[in-house]
């Protein structure tokens, strides 16, 4: 009995030496477990480091083309990959679960996605007059705005209605409607008691419906969740079906992953790329620098109080863990400017590093990409009121209401490429009746927000 005891003794010792790793290894396997993460963040910081660098060469258009050129076949991938993955996860994530549950996760889901909208929106607008980065000098420094929008707010709410409804589905994955005008001149004729006389000419304004090249993601969304609905209520008959999206989800998952090795080394370019296609760096900064800081700055509370605190109510658990595991596509989503980009990513973070069930992110997810655009519906409140504030007009409480909502809106609106916000701005501008021009003011700036 007591042999054996010193026998248990002499191999638990033994276990407890195996079990020592020095300080190196662990490093190393530290290293090893997050080798894209780390590849990913050096790759940003060596971007801005070269965009910098490279600035005093004053190059030629030619050549920052050349320089972003691998960052642009990163982007090609990633948005290459976004149709295949919205639709497999989007039908595989309705159709696996029940009706009940997928309309609790849904319900859940929208209502989360406009209160953390609206909160940006509302963030935005109390910074902004707060911080009042506005004023008649920096208007007469920043020049007149030139750009032009026949756009009504009614225009932009119907298109996204329509764009619902895609007419045709095959169109739909590379081109979304939008609404514009003509104006046809017509010659009035007045007439007298002797004779017709020639008039002035008169402009006659006519609709018109087009469609531009970009997918209408909106659409496809809505057909997707329909189809997985209908897969879900036909149980075993759909089998076979559900089973082709299932490995059509998985294959594209194993394309994201070859992808992510690349991720790095474009982003590097493409970080650099932008910021050498900036014009005048300096005298953007000196304009519109309390602009920028008021968008950063909102950007920031809302990310690190905001989300972080609705996180925390509601599941009780520690955010940054959370945001420890999402790192990799919050670095991606900085490099890219794209929410529809970083949605593979964003996938495999969710699923790999935090172990979220798949059927939860598979339905969640490509709707958020799509209607959860927090920064832009803040960017969207902060803009117009500092349009406002450059123009000397000053605003009621009625007008700032209208600002949040209408920017909460346009944001679900805007289609998750970059620069998206700047379009949907306009429907914000009309609803206080601000001028749509004085938009052109802020292009400068708008990679960095």
């Amino acid at each position: 009995m007591n042999l054996s005891e010193q026998q248990k003794r002499t191999l638990l010792n033994k276990d407890r030496k195996e079990r020592i790793v020095s300080p190196f290894e662990k490093v190393l396997s530290q290293i090893k477990m997050h080798t894209q993460l780390i590849l990913t963040f050096l790759g940003v910081s060596l971007g801005i480091l070269l965009g910098f660098t490279l600035r005093s060469a004053n190059l030629s258009s030619e050549t920052i083309m050349i320089i972003s050129f691998p960052g642009d076949l990163l982007m090609r991938m990633l948005k290459m990959l976004v149709l295949p993955l919205v639709v497999s996860s989007l039908i595989t994530g309705v159709a696996v679960l029940d009706p009940k549950a997928s309309g609790k996760i849904g319900l859940y889901a929208i209502c989360y996605y406009i209160l953390s909208t609206i909160l940006a929106a509302s963030l935005g607008i109390i910074l902004v007059i707060t911080i009042k980065p506005g004023d008649k000098e920096t208007k007469s420094e920043v020049g007149e705005g030139t750009a032009k929008s026949t756009i009504t707010s009614q225009d932009a709410i119907m298109d996204l209605i329509r764009n619902l409804f895609p007419e045709n589905l095959i169109q739909a994955t590379i081109q979304q409607g939008q609404t514009y005008y003509t104006y046809e001149k017509s010659n009035s004729i007045i007439k007298s008691s002797n004779s017709s006389v020639l008039g002035n000419d008169n402009e006659k304004k006519k609709w018109n419906f087009k469609y531009n090249d970009n997918t209408n993601i909106l659409g496809v969304i809505a057909f997707c969740v329909a189809f997985g609905m209908i897969i879900s209520s036909m149980g075993r008959k759909a089998e076979i079906l559900l089973h082709l999206f299932l490995v059509l989800n998985e294959i594209t998952m194993k394309f994201v992953k070859i992808i992510m090795w690349y991720a790095p080394f474009g982003i590097l370019f493409l970080v650099s790329g932008k910021i050498l296609e900036i014009d005048d760096m300096g005298n953007t900064a000196r304009k519109l620098g309390l602009y920028m800081i008021t968008v950063i700055l909102g950007l920031m509370i809302h990310c690190f109080i905001t989300l972080c605190s609705l996180y925390f109510i509601i599941t009780r658990k520690n955010p940054f863990k959370f945001y420890y595991g999402c790192l990799q596509a919050v670095i991606t989503g900085f490099g890219t400017s794209s929410s529809s980009a970083t949605l593979p990513v964003t996938f495999r973070c969710l699923e790999e590093n935090l172990r979220i069930d798949s059927r939860v992110t598979r339905f969640v997810l490509p709707i958020g990409s799509t209607i959860n655009m927090d920064g832009t519906a803040l960017y969207e409140a902060v803009a117009p009121i500092f349009i406002a504030q450059l123009n000397g007009r000053s605003l009621n409480f009625v007008e700032y209401i209208i600002i949040s909502l209408t920017a909460t809106v346009a944001s679900i609106g805007a289609a998750s490429i970059p620069s998206a916000g700047l379009v949907t701005m306009v429907i914000v501008l009309q609803s206080v009746g601000l001028p749509v021009k004085d938009i052109s003011l802020i292009f400068a700036v708008d990679f960095f927000l």
